[in-house]
């Protein structure tokens, strides 16, 4: 929480030197309108390298923020600026449209015949694009390799914004002071995002060296597979942190997928369980023993670093259940496992929590069956079954991974309960299977 405050204590005080900088600094636009363009641009910009950093993956943010709640900022951010983008060439537009007494189509035809405007507008193309396959409906109907891929084109729109900036007046050469603001933002985000998303990675990997040991199908749609390396005891894994995995060589270099831990890390291998949901999952159980793998991370803060208190809830959906596993081998004193799935049959990796709950002596529930199904209804999540179900659970920190609709089940009902919300740790079902 403490890291979350800071995060955007530090956004707001870098739109508070922004707002300074152009009222106080920038030269007299030539129509009000104009002003508001430049004034949404500078924001876009601002945007934009907030984006930057919330995908940098910053070890001290995913650590203490984690990839889940990372990942809702960056959606909203990246929506919102969406509509900036959108708004700032309008009001740019109708401005020298007033001023000249012309026509917004012909100053857009103006504009495209000058360098800085034209490459604002290809980024513009770009980031409308991106946000398309990003909306809810588009979002189901794409597989995440597809949407993956078009996500990987806003890294142009990202040199090209940073292009347009550097011919605008009102950003870097306004004054000494603006030209070194920006550029010191820009510097550092795009080195983090280097430093993240590239170097870290490629040492890594080159460090230890990453293979495929074994690949076990656990049912018709569950595979495991098995990570062997060089130093892993020298990898900073913890059971509930997920990776991003490429399989070179087998798949295509963008096909990539964040799926969890399903063992906690012993310092000899490392253990991936993922349902088919994809082209690159379902390919998983044909991927050759002995091929190398690429692996960024890792991330996620779905640890028990982040526990309050020394009893244990955990809540697993489903394939979500791989980070819940790999949480009961790892935690100490009193666990009880609450997982949910259609049929005992469904039920992945069941035998092996069973034999980890008696060596740990944890409580294990399956809950079987459809919800809303019988006399009383089947809602195991409902407020008054789940306390029936763990008396205690106020006095538990709560961890919950499954698919979306069961997960905001289970956190509604904790909230109705009472319990705090520093107890309640939840991992999205899209990044932990």
């Amino acid at each position: 929480m403490r890291a979350a405050q800071l995060f955007w204590g530090v956004v707001l005080l870098n739109v508070a030197v922004v707002w300074t900088l152009f009222f106080t600094m920038a030269p007299e636009p030539k129509h009000v309108l104009v002003g508001v363009g430049q004034f949404l641009g500078l924001h876009a910009a601002l945007l934009m390298i907030l984006q930057l950093t919330l995908i940098a993956r910053l070890p001290w943010l995913d650590r203490r923020v984690g990839m889940d709640r990372l990942t809702t900022w960056h959606r909203w951010t990246g929506f919102t600026l969406f509509w900036v983008v959108l708004a700032h060439p309008m009001f740019v537009m109708a401005g020298y449209a007033a001023t000249y007494h012309s026509t917004v189509l012909r100053e857009l035809k103006n504009l495209a015949g000058m360098p800085g405007p034209l490459v604002g507008m290809i980024a513009l193309v770009v980031i409308v694009v991106a946000a398309g396959t990003s909306i809810r409906y588009a979002r189901r109907r794409l597989q995440y390799e597809t949407w993956h891929a078009v996500h990987v084109f806003l890294y142009v729109a990202i040199a090209l914004v940073l292009v347009h900036q550097l011919f605008e007046i009102s950003t870097f050469t306004a004054s000494p002071v603006a030209t070194a603001y920006w550029w010191a933002l820009w510097v550092f985000a795009l080195g983090a995002l280097l430093v993240g998303r590239v170097a870290m990675p490629l040492w890594r990997n080159a460090r230890h060296q990453f293979r495929v040991a074994a690949v076990v199908p656990e049912s018709d749609n569950v595979v495991s597979v098995h990570i062997s390396g060089r130093d892993l005891d020298r990898l900073p894994a913890r059971a509930g942190q997920f990776f991003i995995w490429r399989f070179p060589g087998y798949a295509s270099w963008w096909q990539a997928n964040p799926f969890s831990l399903s063992a906690a890390p012993d310092g000899r291998s490392l253990r991936l369980t993922a349902k088919a949901v994809g082209t690159a999952s379902a390919a998983l159980r044909h991927v050759p023993v002995g091929s190398r793998v690429f692996a960024e991370g890792p991330y996620g803060a779905f640890t028990s670093l982040h526990r309050t208190r020394d009893k244990t809830l955990l809540v697993a959906g489903g394939v979500g259940v791989t980070p819940i596993r790999a949480l009961l081998e790892e935690l100490s004193g009193d666990v009880v496992v609450l997982y949910r799935a259609h049929s005992r049959a469904d039920a992945v990796l069941l035998a092996e929590l069973e034999s980890l709950a008696r060596a740990r002596g944890a409580q294990i529930h399956l809950l079987t069956g459809r919800t809303g199904a019988g006399d009383p209804p089947f809602a195991p999540f409902e407020p008054d079954n789940l306390a029936a179900t763990v008396p205690d659970v106020t006095d538990r920190d709560v961890y919950v991974c499954g698919p979306p609709a069961m997960t905001a089940a289970v956190i509604r009902a904790l909230r109705v309960l009472k319990v705090p919300r520093r107890q309640i740790h939840a991992e999205r079902f899209s990044l932990a299977g």
